[in-house]
């Protein structure tokens, strides 16, 4: 990969920094800090590291964090003039958010290249403005929201799996009626859950939650007929957390539910079968890209006292070599040539059907509002399925909510 440093410094500052970078054999930094989604991101990066680490002499240093203590610690530590972390992961909602912060160093002034190996939705994330600006970040792990069932359960009833929600609903509604078992589950609770299981329906049903000047679009056609399905569909099943909502699928206590594949798929064994995300309403409606991206991304901070070596090694994190390599502890790949590798195919058989959700998925509004965007749509979704307002009443509240929010 061709690598371009333009870094400019005063006489003075050049030897501070030279001396602070130096190790105890005078060849470099000591370490380089990352701040990581805890869990299996940190797995799979501490399971190949080494061998950056003995090519640059330097130590690279892993801080696991949940994903709430992680964004409040990159965003402090983003207002020193000297970082603590060299790279950060985020979440890909964040990223407007962090664009317009001035978290990450821009990786095209970097020398880091876009790679056209990424799949694009990925790669598109990492840009900002979205899709179209400067290099900030690479995805790191290639995560996209799949349509789960108990196999056995669809195939004793004699159900294929469904194409559309209008489909889903029937299926569910027949499933329960039968002996109780519960159709479909729902994760509905406030906020990031209940917003992620539902705008995949309204996406289907043709919905979007602005417009092109960034009024909410809730209140509308799309969204009556996507919270009246989520309803019918939360009636016909069950409203679990996601531990039941996995156990209870993969046992046969229910037919249906949407996950992400970490939940349910672990190496090369799955505990539900999948596919694609339904991507239509009815089965009259056109298909319309509906799963959604859930990429965690990776960075170069803006005050990373090492930015031209963290930089090599986000380049050494996502290479195709490496995903490769991580694949084997847990890692998402985010290139397409991983995910077409033959063996790797063979024995990771889910790997088609997530590269094809990756391909037609839709990524969340790109606006550093989201957070709040989010709280103020799940307030209202939760309460219509709790039943304390009606739909029409919790639409009316939410795109309220949500420009209030805006403004």
């Amino acid at each position: 990969m061709k690598r371009r440093f333009s870094v400019v410094l005063s006489a003075g500052l050049a030897v501070g920094l030279l001396a602070g970078c130096q190790s105890s054999q005078g060849q470099g930094p000591d370490k380089l800090v990352i701040a990581a989604r805890g869990g299996s991101h940190v797995a799979a990066m501490e399971a190949v590291k080494t061998a950056f680490e003995e090519e640059h002499q330097v130590e690279v240093e892993i801080i696991g964090l949940e994903a709430a203590d992680l964004k409040q610690k990159i965003s402090l530590d983003a207002t020193n003039a000297r970082g603590s972390y060299d790279l950060v992961m985020a979440d890909d909602p964040w990223m407007p958010e962090f664009g317009e912060a001035g978290i990450f160093a821009n990786l095209s002034e970097l020398g880091v290249e876009a790679d056209e190996d990424f799949e694009a939705s990925s790669l598109a994330l990492g840009k900002h403005p979205y899709g179209t600006g400067d290099l900030y970040a690479l995805p790191f792990s290639g995560n996209v929201q799949l349509f789960f069932y108990n196999e056995q359960l669809m195939a004793d009833k004699g159900y294929d799996v469904p194409d559309s929600w209008e489909e889903v609903l029937h299926i569910a509604g027949e499933v329960h009626a039968a002996d109780g078992t519960a159709g479909y589950v729902i994760r509905g609770q406030q906020g990031n859950p209940i917003v992620s299981d539902f705008l995949p329906i309204f996406w289907a049903f043709g919905g979007q939650v602005f417009d092109e000047s960034w009024s909410a679009q809730i209140d509308t056609e799309a969204g009556r007929e996507a919270l009246s399905l989520y309803i019918e569909l939360a009636a016909a099943g069950a409203n679990y957390e996601t531990t039941d909502i996995v156990s209870s699928v993969s046992e046969g206590r229910a037919a249906m539910a949407l996950g992400w594949p970490s939940w349910f798929i672990s190496g090369e064994t799955a505990i539900a079968s999948y596919a694609p995300i339904p991507s239509k309403g009815t089965a009259a409606d056109p298909a319309i890209s509906t799963g959604m991206i859930g990429n965690w991304m990776m960075g170069v901070a803006a005050n990373s006292q090492y930015p031209e070596l963290a930089a090599e090694f986000l380049s050494f994190i996502t290479s195709s070599e490496t995903q490769k390599s991580m694949v084997e502890h847990g890692g998402v790949p985010t290139r397409k040539s991983v995910y077409q590798d033959n063996e790797l195919a063979a024995k990771y058989q889910h790997f088609p059907i997530q590269l094809e959700a990756l391909q037609n998925s839709v990524a969340r509004p790109r606006t550093p509002k989201w957070s709040q965007v989010e709280e103020a749509l799940g307030a209202e979704l939760s309460a219509a399925i709790a039943g304390t307002k009606s739909a029409e009443q919790a639409l009316a509240d939410a795109n309220q909510a949500i420009n209030q929010v805006m403004q």
